[in-house]
């Protein structure tokens, strides 16, 4: 029966062969075969032929002679299934435990853990992976090796892996599948305020609108409706994406760019109008009817012939209307605004306070017979025509057909209101021509004056004079507070652009230091690969190293004494038949790789790592002892 101490030593031999770390296992095996350390590995570890076996005669080895801690293990020379084999009739070797590997495998956007001993082939790697990942081994790509790309067959312990290692797979048969980036992207965009900078061409005035990325080109249109009085189906705009083809779109899909983005609208000339355009350009009518779309859409009901002009059939004249009014009253006259009643409007009103006009109506009506006096003594004369032409948008209309006249009326009711429409509609014939002042303000138009054809020249001009005087007062408000107006936009704007660029320069800057983050984390990966890759190759030399001889050994035995760069020796005997490459990977395994360092001998001097590595250490005379040093390879 063992004693306690012997049953300490054999308990150690048996976890340490076995690779047992459970005590109470351990020694509850080595109990049921009375404490027979063979005869334990043999029942733990079945052999091919049974138990430990000489190499003579097969008899069996008695427990006591085997003591694995005074027996060194060699490297193992063959890839027999038998974890020990016998080198002499006294010596057994123990196999090495295989090594545990971990791999972290990714793939899109997910990782597979992967945990298999080093005695495993690539192979199977790929066979567990096809089970996660559900993609066949032939469509995978196992990539991220160290040696470059490596077969299925390749054992995972001749590639020298550290324990912890980072693979990735590619499939580049398989078609990707649908990324959910995209919708994060739009979901982030959604979020996002847009900043609209809208400009009104006719007015040349911009407004700088917010609207949230998730609100619609409609929404965006109905809003600038309330600011421009230009209804959506009459908008004409610039700027919009290609992209933005439907005004149910959300800004954040539209392609609009981010903070801000640059629009253009104005007012759509409607069918009706084009016609009217194409009517007047035919017969060159400068008295028309307003062509809005709104409005033409009000008066089509009365079956208006703007053909006629002081009543005569255009349609058999075919004349200009200078030519025909400088044909009745002379080559000097006022110069007539030819378009409608609302283009008149854009011109005179619509456009920056200090190009802002007063709007002057001529009401014609062929019947009345102040018509021609009016027309030739005081519309035509010099001095008016002169200042109509510096200071007025000058429009006019032909009231002598009854359609003409209503539909006049009711363009007069919607743009000047129910009192001066009634005031022309209670005008006599013998009243006519009317000559009315308008002044545009923010939110009306004003009629500033109704002037009758019974009138002189100095009485007309005096009049006009005197609308002047309060047009001149409104228009010095108006260009102080345009100008107060467009100080503070500029100054919104230049603040809204610092702002931008702050963005800009701050997302820049967090960018830059996210990837030099980026780039330290993945050098410092780099580094510590490297490190575990050079201690996994390190570690494999070491074990692979055949013992140390004793000093008295049958064979020869060449003591080597190294020295490091730092000063330090490394001394270590080897048999004098050993090949020089045993030497070198000794030194390998003690931090100096023969292909960065270089082996030097004193006496003569020569570059030992320069010798053939298959030869013996006494056929390249480093028997029976040499001192050698070590120097770093340029």
């Amino acid at each position: 029966m063992a004693s306690n101490m012997d049953r300490e030593m054999i308990l150690a031999d048996f976890q340490a062969c076995t690779g047992i770390e459970n005590i109470d296992e351990a020694i509850t095996l080595l109990e049921q075969n009375n404490w027979d350390l063979v005869a334990a590995i043999n029942g733990v570890i079945p052999q091919e032929n049974g138990i430990l076996q000489s190499e003579y005669g097969g008899e069996t080895i008695p427990g006591p002679a085997f003591n694995p801690a005074s027996h060194p293990a060699s490297a193992p020379t063959s890839s027999s299934s038998s974890a020990f084999r016998p080198v002499m009739p006294s010596r057994q070797i123990v196999e090495r435990q295989p090594r545990m590997l971990d791999f972290r495998v990714e793939y899109r956007d997910r990782n597979v853990d992967v945990v298999l001993e080093d005695t495993c082939t690539v192979g199977e790697i790929k066979q567990i992976l096809e089970n996660e990942l559900q993609i066949p081994v032939s469509k995978m790509l196992l990539k991220g090796w160290k040696t470059g790309d490596v077969e299925d067959s390749t054992v995972l312990k001749s590639l020298h892996l550290p324990k912890n290692n980072s693979l990735y797979v590619l499939t580049p048969d398989l078609p990707p599948p649908s990324s959910s980036s995209h919708a994060g992207a739009l979901q982030e965009s959604l979020n996002q305020n847009f900043m609209l900078i809208i400009t009104h061409r006719e007015v040349q005035r911009e407004y700088n609108l917010n609207f949230s990325g998730s609100s619609t080109i409609q929404e965006v249109k109905r809003n600038v409706y309330d600011l421009t009085s230009i209804p959506v189906r009459h908008q004409l705009w610039e700027g919009w994406p290609t992209s933005a083809t439907d005004d149910s779109m959300c800004l954040a899909e539209s392609g609009l760019s981010y903070p801000c983005h640059r629009l253009t609208v104005g007012r759509r000339s409607s069918p009706a109008q084009t016609r009217e355009q194409s009517e007047e350009q035919i017969t060159d009518v400068h008295m028309v009817s307003d062509s809005d779309g709104d409005d033409f859409e009000d008066a089509t009901e009365f079956g208006v012939d703007d053909g006629e002009v002081f009543g005569m059939a255009s349609s058999a004249l075919r004349k200009s209307p200078m030519t025909e009014f400088s044909s009745r009253y002379g080559d000097c006259h006022p110069v007539f605004f030819i378009g409608s009643l609302e283009a008149a409007f854009q011109e005179a009103f619509y456009v920056k306070a200090r190009d802002r006009k007063l709007l002057a109506i001529y009401l014609h009506h062929d019947e009345s017979v102040l018509t021609n006096v009016f027309c030739s003594q005081m519309l035509c004369a010099e001095s008016i025509v002169s200042y109509l032409s510096q200071n007025f948008i000058t429009w006019a209309w032909d009231l002598t057909k009854d359609s003409n006249r209503a539909r006049f009326l009711t363009m007069c009711n919607r743009h000047f209101g129910s009192v001066v429409a009634q005031t022309i509609r209670t005008q006599k014939t013998d009243q006519f021509p009317l000559f009315l002042i308008i002044m545009g303000k923010r939110s009306s138009n004003e009629v500033l004056n109704v002037i009758q054809g019974n009138t002189t020249v100095d009485e007309l001009m005096m009049r006009l004079m005197a609308a002047m005087e309060i047009f001149t007062a409104q228009q010095q408000e108006d260009i102080k507070d345009e100008d107060e107006r467009e100080a503070r936009e500029n100054v919104k704007r230049e603040q809204d652009e610092a702002y931008r660029l702050s963005l800009e320069a701050d997302r820049a800057k967090r960018e830059a230091h996210e990837r030099e983050m980026a780039e330290q984390f993945r050098l410092e990966q780099i580094r510590k690969e490297q490190e575990e890759e050079r201690e996994a190759i390190r570690l494999s030399l070491e074990q692979a190293l055949p013992p140390e001889p004793k000093e008295e050994n049958a064979e020869p035995v060449s003591k080597l004494r190294i020295r490091t760069p730092s000063g330090e020796f490394l001394e270590r005997r080897f048999l004098a038949s050993n090949k020089l490459q045993i030497v070198f990977d000794f030194v390998a395994s003690k931090g100096f790789p023969w292909d960065e360092y270089k082996l030097l001998s004193t006496f003569p001097r020569r570059d030992v790592t320069q010798l053939d590595p298959n030869k013996s250490l006494l056929e390249v005379k480093l028997f029976p002892q040499e001192t050698l040093f070590l120097e770093a390879k340029e």
